[in-house]
C-alpha cells in the first residue's frame, strides 16, 4: 500500500511538473499576444477620456465621474464589454431597429474598415443655426436624434450637440416652439464602444432637417423663414434630397406641396411620427438663411444664389408666363394691370371702393384680391403674374410680389405710426434685389382710424416711439388700425405711379 502511495504521489508530482513546464513554454507567445492586443490598454484609456458608457441593453451618454473609478474598469476585461455591447442585439425590443437584417457597418466591426464620419457646426448666424455632416449617419426622428458614427471630428466635449432647425433663433417666443435636434458623435474605432442603432432604411441621398413649428401660418414668415432658406440649402441637389420635417405642420406642407416637389423629387417625411432609422450619407440640420429678410446674400451663397434666381425658380415651379413687364404706350388703348391686395381684420382700406374707382380713372386695370383669394397660392401667383403694379397695406399679403414679372412695381402703403423704417425692412429693403421698383405712400394722421380712439394729445399721435419701446407697437399701429385713404392725396401718388409704367 505505501508503495503504490509513493508511486502514485511520483506519478502527479511528474504530471504537475510537466504542466508546469507546459505553462512556462507557453508563457513568451503569451507575452507576445499581449504586445500585440497592446492597444487593448489605450482603448481602455481613452474609453475613459471620451466619456462613454456602454450599458447591455441600451445607449448612455453619461460623464464618467459620477463614481466609476479607474480600477472598476480595470477589472472589467475586453471580451466582457465585447458580451455586454452585443446583448443589446439580443434583446430586440430595446433597440431602436428591431427586423431589419445585421448592420455591417458598426463601430468595431470585425468584418470591414468603419467608413470615417464628421460633423462641423456653425453657430455664428443671427437667424440660424446649421449643422453638416457625411458618412455614416443615422437619424432616428422619433427621438430626434442624428447619430454620426465614427466621428473624425469626435471631441469629448462636444459629442452630444442639439439645434433647434428654424430661421428665428434671436426670437425666444418663437423658438420656444421648435422642437431641438441632437446630433451625437461617437469616436473612431478602437475607441468607442457605444453600439449606434442599426439601419432599418438606407438612403442613397442627402437629408435636410427643418421645422415648421414657427410662424409658417404667416405667408411673409413662410416664404422669408422657411421657403427662401430652403432654396438656398437645398437646390443644389436638383431634386435629389430627401426632406425631414420637425413640428410638422400638414396644412404647411399642404400648401407649398408644389414647391416641395420641386426641391425634392421623394415624399416629405414627417421627421417626429417617424420609427424608422435612416441611414443617409450626409445630412444637413438647419436651413440656410442670411441676416436679411426675405432675401438671399449672394457673397453668403456658396452656389451663388439671388433672389432673381429663386423667382425664376417659382416662375418655373408655378408655370407662369411672364417673365418681365415693359412700360406699356398710352396710345396703344392697352392699360397697365394692377392687383390691390385688400385686408380685413386690421389694415384695412375702409373706403376701397372709391380708392378702386381713383385708380380705374388714372388709367388702371384693377384685380381687387380678397383674402380668400390670396389664400389660394397657385391661382393668385397666376394672378399677380400678370400684373404691372401690387398695391396693398402692409401685410402679408404683399408677400406675393415673388410673383410679379420682372420690373413690376411693388406699393407699400404704410399705417400711421412711425412704421416706415420696420415696414421698409420687410417689404421695401428686399425689393431692388428681386429686380423689382418700388413706392411708399406713408399714411399720415387724418388717413388712420386711431383718431377715432385716441385724442390728439396721446402718444399714439405725439410720441409713437414711445409705445413703440413699450412693446406695443404690434396691438396699436398693427393689429389696432385701418385706413381712410385721402383720395385726393392718393390720387396725386399713384398718378407718378402710371407715369412710370407707361409711355408715350
Amino acid at each position: 500500500m505505501r508503495g503504490r502511495q509513493e508511486g502514485s504521489s511520483t506519478k502527479h508530482g511528474s504530471s504537475s511538473g510537466v504542466v508546469l513546464v507546459a505553462m512556462w513554454l507557453l508563457v513568451p507567445p503569451l507575452l507576445v499576444l499581449i504586445v500585440i492586443k497592446a492597444g487593448f490598454l489605450p482603448q481602455i484609456a481613452r474609453f475613459r477620456e471620451t466619456g462613454f458608457i456602454k450599458f447591455a441593453d441600451k445607449m448612455v451618454h453619461k460623464d464618467l465621474t459620477l463614481g466609476l473609478d479607474g480600477a472598476r474598469w480595470q477589472q472589467q476585461s475586453h471580451d466582457t464589454m465585447k458580451r455586454e455591447a452585443a446583448k443589446g442585439y439580443d434583446q430586440p425590443d430595446k433597440m431602436l431597429a428591431t427586423n431589419s437584417p445585421k448592420d455591417t457597418s458598426l463601430i468595431n466591426s470585425d468584418v470591414e474598415a468603419p467608413i470615417i464620419s464628421n460633423l462641423t457646426c456653425d453657430f455664428s448666424n443671427v437667424h440660424s443655426d446649421i449643422c453638416r455632416m457625411e458618412g455614416d449617419l443615422r437619424i432616428h426622428g422619433k427621438s430626434a436624434t442624428v447619430y454620426v458614427v465614427s466621428a473624425s471630428t469626435f471631441r469629448p466635449e462636444n459629442s452630444t450637440i442639439t439645434v433647434q432647425p428654424y430661421t428665428r433663433k434671436w426670437e425666444k417666443e418663437t423658438m420656444s416652439r421648435i422642437r431641438e435636434v441632437t446630433m451625437r458623435s461617437m469616436p473612431p474605432a478602437p475607441y468607442s464602444f457605444t453600439i449606434p442603432p442599426r439601419c432599418t432604411a438606407r438612403h442613397d441621398v442627402p437629408a435636410v432637417v427643418f421645422s415648421t413649428g414657427g410662424c409658417g401660418a404667416n405667408f411673409f414668415h413662410a416664404m422669408s423663414d422657411l421657403i427662401v432658406p430652403l432654396y438656398i440649402t437645398a437646390r443644389e441637389y436638383s431634386g435629389g434630397v430627401q426632406l425631414l420635417i420637425t413640428d410638422y405642420q400638414p396644412q404647411w406642407v399642404a400648401k407649398f406641396r408644389p414647391i416641395l416637389s420641386v426641391l425634392s423629387m421623394y415624399p416629405v417625411i414627417d421627421f417626429d411620427a417617424d420609427t424608422a432609422v435612416r441611414c443617409f450619407p450626409s445630412a444637413r440640420v438647419g436651413l440656410e438663411s442670411h441676416s436679411r429678410m426675405l432675401g438671399i446674400d449672394p457673397a453668403m451663397s456658396r452656389n451663388g444664389y439671388t433672389m432673381v434666381g429663386f423667382r425664376d425658380f417659382l416662375r418655373s415651379t408655378f408655370s407662369l408666363q411672364r417673365p418681365w413687364t415693359s412700360p406699356i404706350s398710352r396710345s396703344s388703348g392697352r392699360r397697365p394691370r394692377l392687383v390691390l391686395v385688400l385686408r380685413r381684420h386690421s389694415r384695412a382700406i375702409t373706403n376701397e371702393a372709391d380708392v378702386i374707382a381713383a385708380m380705374e380713372d388714372l388709367g388702371f386695370e384693377v384685380v381687387a384680391a380678397l383674402p380668400k383669394d390670396v389664400s389660394d397660392m397657385g391661382r393668385f401667383a397666376g394672378v399677380v403674374n400678370s400684373c404691372d403694379v401690387m398695391v396693398g397695406v402692409h401685410g402679408a399679403g404683399l408677400t406675393n410680389m415673388v410673383f410679379l414679372p420682372h420690373n413690376a412695381t411693388i406699393v407699400q402703403i404704410i399705417p400711421w405710426g412711425q412704421m416706415t423704417v420696420a415696414c421698409r425692412y420687410d417689404f421695401g429693403d428686399p425689393v431692388p434685389d428681386m429686380g423689382l421698383r418700388y413706392a411708399e405712400y406713408e399714411v399720415n394722421a387724418e388717413e388712420t382710424t386711431l383718431k377715432d380712439k385716441y385724442p390728439r394729445d396721446h402718444p399714439v399721435f405725439t410720441d409713437p416711439g414711445s409705445l413703440h419701446r413699450q412693446g406695443k407697437m404690434w396691438p396699436i399701429f398693427l393689429e389696432g388700425q385701418n385706413v381712410t385713404l385721402d383720395i385726393g392725396r392718393f390720387r396725386g401718388f399713384l398718378q407718378q405711379v402710371y407715369q412710370s409704367v407707361t409711355k408715350e
